[in-house]
């Protein structure tokens, strides 16, 4: 089962999924991971580990080891530089030419040939415009490729504010018995240490370490075709393994 895993931005693969792709792994899954920018416009350590021209050099070592421990075949990069956020904490995306990340796209479909892609969902999760424009990049290589790939799944975010998946899942996965790899994926994203605590602090109330905020249930929506069911969608067949019921989460 061949797998390609295209995000935004390198920590996005571990945090929405990573105890999913360690679980396919193990499963036998060849995943391949493309990440559209290398992340240079993200934080830089809390204390900085790096200076602002070194990081993305940094994140792109980062992601490596995430995919190593994940399991992952092989790890590209589109070369797309990622915008530092605004003085209002605004975000943006990665470029002004959709037309050409679409080709981009096409090339990698193309060379890798997955049988299935994971990517993100078309509200980028939580509204980030870079994972919006992964998503419609994605789409539209993956409706002008000539590829036999078929099937499209993305992440369902999960807002600690509400308890809640969005969208909802199609699959909610217990992936305790990969918890491990996905925390010690987590720690390769060293440079992105500072953010990954405070958020966990602020939803904590306290101090916590890495290791509490690894989440064990995971949310997967499938995107395309959007309806579960068809004959022909094996990775369905292994998602259900780890599928649990879906509820308002705590």
């Amino acid at each position: 089962m061949k797998i390609l895993a295209f995000f935004a931005h390198p920590d996005d693969e571990t945090i929405f999924l990573g105890g999913t792709f360690a679980f396919l792994a193990e499963r036998g899954a060849e995943i391949h991971f493309l990440c559209a920018t290398r992340g240079e416009g993200g934080e830089m350590g809390d204390p900085p580990i790096c200076a602002r021209e070194e990081l993305g050099q940094v994140r792109e070592e980062e992601l490596r080891c995430a995919v190593k421990v994940l399991g992952g075949k092989s790890t590209r990069f589109l070369n797309y530089r990622d915008p530092e956020m605004g003085s209002n904490g605004d975000l943006f995306s990665f470029t002004d030419n959709l037309e050409d990340l679409v080709q981009d796209l096409i090339v990698e479909i193309q060379r890798i040939r997955p049988v299935f892609v994971i990517t993100h969902g078309p509200g980028g999760e939580y509204g980030h415009p870079a994972h919006i424009q992964a998503h419609a990049g994605m789409m539209g290589a993956l409706s002008r490729s000539s590829s036999s790939t078929q099937i499209v799944y993305a992440p369902s975010y999960y807002s600690r504010k509400t308890g809640d998946f969005t969208p909802q899942p199609d699959f909610l996965l217990d992936v305790s018995s990969s918890k491990t790899q996905k925390t010690q994926a987590i720690t390769c994203h060293r440079s992105q240490h500072g953010l990954f605590l405070r958020h966990g602090e602020t939803r904590a109330g306290r101090p916590v370490t890495i290791p509490e905020i690894v989440r064990t249930e995971e949310g997967l929506v499938r995107i395309h075709p959007p309806v579960l069911g068809s004959p022909d969608d094996p990775l369905a067949e292994l998602l259900l393994e780890r599928s649990i019921p879906i509820q308002k989460q705590v």
